[in-house]
Formats: C-alpha cells, sequence, structure tokens
C-alpha cells in the first residue's frame, strides 16, 4: 500500500498552528512513513514556525478583509482566484489522501479545492464561536472536529466529533513536577503564587491592569507576570522579592505547576491548556479579535462555573472585587478547579487523528 499523504492548512496565529503542528506529529507516530505537506498565508508567521518543526511549508498569496477599506481591500477577490488556482495547483501535484484544516487564511481556499477534487476533508475548530471560514468549509467537509459542545447550531450536527484542542503533552503531569517548578523559578513553597499570562506578544491592558494594582495584589501572594516581549522593558523595573517580570516563559509545565491561580486571556488552546492544568482562572478576554471570539470561549467555561471573567471595560472597577473574593475565598478556589479540570479533553490529538483515520476509512 502507498504511504499516506496527508496537506495541512492552518496559520495566522499560534492558536491555529500549534494545533496543525500537533496533529501532523501525532499522524507521524501512527503512519512514520506517511507525507505531510503544509499550506499557508505567504506572509504570516506559519511559514516560519512549520519549517522550524520539521516540515515543508508552501505559500498563497491570502490575507483577510480589513474592517476598513484598503488597498489590501480592493486586492482581496483577485487573492481569493489566486490563492485557489495555487491550491489546486498544489493538490495536484501532492496528490493527497486526505485534506485537514485548523483555521486560518489560507485553509479556505486550500480546503475548498481539495473538497472539489474529492479528496477527505476534515476540520479542526478550536473556538465556541466558529470563523467564517469553518463555517463555509463545513458544508464540504467530512468531520469537523470541536473543542465545545453546542456548535450544532454552526455546523451539521451529523459531522461534529467532541475531542477537544490539542495540547501540550508535557502538561498532562504537571502535579508531580511542583517541586522541581519551585525551584526552578526560586518560590516560596510556603506562599500562594499567581501566573499572570498576556501571551507570548504580550496584552497591554494586562499588563496597565497589573502594574497599577501590582503592590495590592503581591500583599497576598508572590507574582509571575508574563508581560510579553512588546512591554518587558517597560515594565521590567516592577520585578521585586515578591514579583517576577519575564518577556516569555520557555517552561510553561512548571510554571503551570508552580502556579495556584491564574489571570489569562482566553484564546481556545490556552482555555484547552487551563482545562488541563486545573488551577482557579480569572480571564480578562481581549476585544480586539475577530469575532469576540476570546470572550465567547470565556463565557463557555464561566457558564459551567469553571472560571471567573472580567470585560476589559470593567477592569477598572470590577478587578478588586473579583480578585478580593476569589484570594478570601478557599472554597472558591476549590470549585473552580474541580469545574475547569471536568472540561479536560486530553486525547485530543489522538481522537482528531482516529476520525481523520474513519474518513480515509470511508
Amino acid at each position: 500500500m502507498k504511504p499516506y499523504k496527508f496537506i495541512i492548512s492552518g496559520g495566522g496565529t499560534g492558536g491555529h498552528i500549534y494545533p496543525a503542528i500537533a496533529i501532523a506529529n501525532e499522524c507521524k507516530r501512527r503512519w512514520p512513513n506517511c507525507e505531510i505537506l503544509f499550506v499557508g498565508a505567504s506572509n504570516r508567521m506559519e511559514m516560519e514556525k512549520v519549517p522550524a518543526a520539521g516540515y515543508e511549508i508552501k505559500g498563497l498569496w491570502i490575507s483577510g478583509l480589513q474592517r476598513k477599506l484598503t488597498l489590501d481591500n480592493l486586492a482581496f477577490p483577485f487573492k481569493i482566484l489566486k490563492s485557489l488556482w495555487d491550491a489546486r495547483r498544489i493538490i495536484n501535484e501532492f496528490k493527497p489522501t486526505a485534506a485537514i484544516g485548523t483555521g486560518g487564511y489560507a485553509s479556505g481556499p486550500l480546503l475548498q479545492m481539495a473538497s472539489m477534487k474529492s479528496v477527505p476533508c476534515l476540520i479542526q475548530e478550536q473556538n465556541s464561536y466558529p470563523g467564517i471560514t469553518n463555517k463555509l468549509l463545513s458544508k464540504r467537509v467530512k468531520k469537523i472536529c470541536v473543542a465545545s459542545a453546542g456548535l450544532e447550531r454552526f455546523f451539521p450536527k451529523e459531522k461534529i466529533v467532541l475531542t477537544g484542542n490539542p495540547v501540550r503533552q508535557d502538561l498532562l503531569d504537571i502535579d508531580s513536577k511542583r517541586d522541581e517548578a519551585i525551584a526552578h523559578f526560586k518560590l516560596d513553597s510556603s506562599k500562594k503564587t499567581l501566573l499572570i499570562l498576556g501571551g507570548s506578544l504580550g496584552a497591554r491592558r494586562v499588563n496597565q491592569l497589573i502594574d497599577a494594582q501590582i503592590e495590592y495584589i503581591s500583599q497576598d501572594v508572590q507574582v509571575i507576570w508574563q508581560c510579553g516581549k512588546f512591554y518587558y522593558e517597560q515594565y521590567k523595573h516592577r520585578a521585586s522579592s515578591s514579583v517576577q517580570v519575564h518577556a516569555f516563559i520557555s517552561k510553561m509545565d512548571l510554571v503551570y505547576s508552580a502556579a495556584d491561580l491564574i489571570i489569562s486571556r482566553a484564546g481556545a488552546g490556552t482555555i484547552s491548556e487551563l482545562c488541563i492544568v486545573g488551577k482557579p482562572v480569572i480571564f480578562i478576554p481581549s476585544p480586539n479579535v475577530a469575532e469576540d471570539h476570546q470572550t465567547k470561549n470565556a463565557m463557555a467555561v464561566v457558564e459551567k462555573g469553571a472560571g471567573l471573567l472580567v470585560k476589559e471595560a470593567d477592569l477598572d472597577q470590577n478587578f478588586i472585587t473579583i480578585w478580593k473574593g476569589l484570594i478570601e475565598d478557599e472554597k472558591l478556589q476549590n470549585s473552580l478547579s474541580y469545574q475547569i479540570k471536568q472540561l479536560a479533553l486530553p486525547s485530543a490529538t489522538i481522537d482528531i487523528v482516529t476520525q481523520l483515520e474513519s474518513i480515509i476509512n470511508d
């Protein structure tokens, strides 16, 4: 039998790229002889991240529509036509066994052409509120692997499989790493630790909040503040005996292990990790992402009693009240920790590739 050949498209953000690479890695584990080709948007971060993970990638001339009138918007119809043409050529040359989309600009034209060529297709939707690309593709694909319940209102019910989002495998056993984590970050094991996450680039409004409230917050806890590389120079002077300021944290398994409480953005991948980690979380969703995905992602958790939420617009008014309510209530902390763990789907990557196998065998 000829080796399987998979064409995978996902990009624009780490939230699309990381699941795509995780799926590719699981395909390689399951079928060591399989061939994998990625397709991305030619000017986006996948063109750097995918080769760094050891996979070949081809780029399409594609981008999203801007909210205001720009030259890019005038070029958009031509980009679509060119991307569809190039996607068709790539599919004809590579002859994939199946195609997988994890979101991002390039996945639209690629899976559109793959489905037209009768290539079995699967999409993986990370968010609790799908983007327009996956909504359109849902009519053409065989399977839709989702991370949240209740997506029948957007996708054909018979195609949906609840798998969860792929997560880092080193997060599955963080409880055993507590002593190592305390030593690595030079923490006081008798104190609680608050972890603040704003993403690798940083979150401006979250950083402004922490900068304004750090003296108050650090009365009760020691703080590991990941402010992002764009903001590190601005906030590094806030480091003290009870506050660590980091541009970036590479040992995410250890920092999650060390944390007792977490303040975080609400990207779909981050939420999937936080469900595995099982610590009490205050979500501060970014209002600046497409279709307000982060607020919808966070609400899907909060409505199950598994997290707390403060909108950016309400931070000055509500944050201290919510923080005080959490830090002073051990029972609430335990309840949030228990409930968020119930949402964890640790075998997501394996389950997605099993669904991929099913559409091939079909």
